[in-house]
């Protein structure tokens, strides 16, 4: 079993930038392969990146050069660094696990934590 919990989440300026965290329970995080998605109100949850457990990294296409996925095993904590943040990028932002590699495919994540509110204003 893991535990998934998001902080770092809040309201910032066009432009600006945020440092989500999750910090994952159980012995298996090195193993598992990390997830960043997001939903807005209305919309489907959608792929932003993910990092294997070696370290490899994918991004959408939306947030390709502005975002970035990173992990610290020794800490139990994937990291999201968000740059030139874009009022498209306003939602809720869920850290997923999966045993594996990673996928694009919300449904194929095994646990999750509660969520993050990420907003963008104007």
């Amino acid at each position: 079993q893991v535990q998934l919990v998001e902080s770092g989440g809040g309201l910032v300026q066009t432009g600006g930038s945020l440092r989500l965290s999750c910090a994952a329970s159980g012995r298996t995080f090195s193993s598992n392969a990390m997830g960043w998605f997001r939903q807005a109100p209305g919309k489907e949850r959608e792929f932003v990146a993910a990092i294997s457990s070696g370290g490899s990294t994918y991004y959408a296409d939306s947030v390709k050069g502005r975002f970035t996925v990173s992990r610290d095993n020794a800490k139990n904590t994937v990291y999201l660094q968000m740059n030139s943040l874009k009022p498209e990028d306003t939602a809720v932002y869920y850290c997923a696990a999966k045993r594996g590699y990673f996928s694009l495919s919300y449904y194929r994540y095994d646990y999750w934590g509660q969520g993050t509110q990420v907003t963008v204003s104007t």
